[in-house]
């Protein structure tokens, strides 16, 4: 299936056409947005920015995400970088919106040893807007739990 066919058949053509500077070149490489702190906080709200730019999480169950079950795509809040399609979202019982499979190279991870314990944390490659975490506990087919703040995700219905 080519990107026209997928944009078409999902719906998403309809937020392409009309946004076409939040998503990445299907073939290119996904530019940095670099900002600085200052340009980050007029851009963000203060709890956007304490997860986005600080590695914050929200508390569990706040995100009003974990009840979105329309079809669509979730975007990265910092810089609208696509992350997840709807059909990969599940209700893992964590209190986060939970997503078993990511957009090929969207995100970046690194060790996060703040707990005590080793965790994978992933970030937006495009904006480097912490996430949330990777853990082994997910459905299948892949197994995985990329378990997302919701105030760093926009959700674009199809």
């Amino acid at each position: 299936m080519n990107r026209r066919d997928f944009l078409v058949g999902s719906g998403a053509l309809v937020l392409w056409a009309h946004s076409p500077a939040l998503l990445a070149k299907p073939s290119g490489k996904i530019e940095p947005l670099q900002l600085s702190e200052e340009q980050w906080r007029r851009r963000l709200s203060e709890d956007e920015f304490y997860i986005l730019r600080e590695a914050g999480t929200e508390p569990r169950g706040s995100s009003p995400l974990l009840d979105e079950d329309r079809e669509g795509l979730y975007v990265c809040a910092g810089c609208g970088l696509e992350l997840f399609r709807s059909e990969w979202k599940y209700d893992s019982d964590t209190g986060w919106p939970s997503f078993y499979r990511v957009l090929p190279d969207r995100v970046d991870t690194k060790p996060d040893r703040s707990w005590f314990v080793t965790r994978t944390e992933y970030h937006c490659r495009r904006c480097g807007g912490h996430q949330g975490h990777i853990f082994d506990d997910g459905p299948p087919p892949t197994g995985k739990r990329y378990c997302n703040n919701g105030l760093a995700l926009a959700f674009h219905p199809a």
